[in-house]
């Protein structure tokens, strides 16, 4: 699943928007650990035990906004935001959102077309696979639906390694 923060994704055409997704928790702090941070931040520099706890919980909103987009057959996420805020004195709420799009990679030569992109629709016409969610090997709006998603097939294939 490609995840960004911009509204588009270069070398991509966003072909169907299925709404907006999010993941949302509420957070406890343990009392131990808000003890020692409370100590910790007398003396100043990082608090690790809240920085794990904000970094899981992020971890965990990520992971359940991509559930979300996946259930509407989404393949990638645009807008991406987080949003933190404590209620009460001892929890907190950590939520991630953005829109979920079906987007397809643009082919070498057409307007709009990044090196990455062409390179995916190329390799996906050399070693075509069928995607669960079309019907018996049958093309989605003229193009290929990838079994993985393209960020996923880049990082596995590309000889040079992902684009950024």
């Amino acid at each position: 699943m490609i995840i960004v923060t911009s509204n588009d994704i270069p070398g991509y055409r966003i072909e169907a928007v299925f709404g907006e997704v999010m993941g949302l928790t509420v957070r406890a702090r343990d009392i131990g650990s808000q003890f020692t941070a409370g100590f910790r931040s007398l003396g100043g520099g990082e608090l690790p035990e809240m920085t794990r706890m904000l970094y899981e919980s992020r971890s965990e909103v990520m992971n359940r906004m991509v559930a979300e987009a996946q259930q509407r057959q989404a393949n990638a996420i645009v807008a991406m935001r987080f949003d933190s805020s404590e209620l009460g004195t001892t929890w907190t709420e950590v939520c991630a959102y953005g829109t979920a799009v079906y987007a397809v990679p643009i082919p070498a030569g057409e307007e709009g077309s990044t090196p990455q992109s062409g390179w995916i629709v190329e390799n996906n016409q050399q070693h075509p696979q069928t995607n669960e969610h079309t019907a018996q090997g049958e093309q989605s709006h003229g193009q290929h639906v990838p079994q993985h998603s393209p960020q996923q097939q880049n990082q596995q294939q590309m000889p040079h390694g992902p684009v950024s």
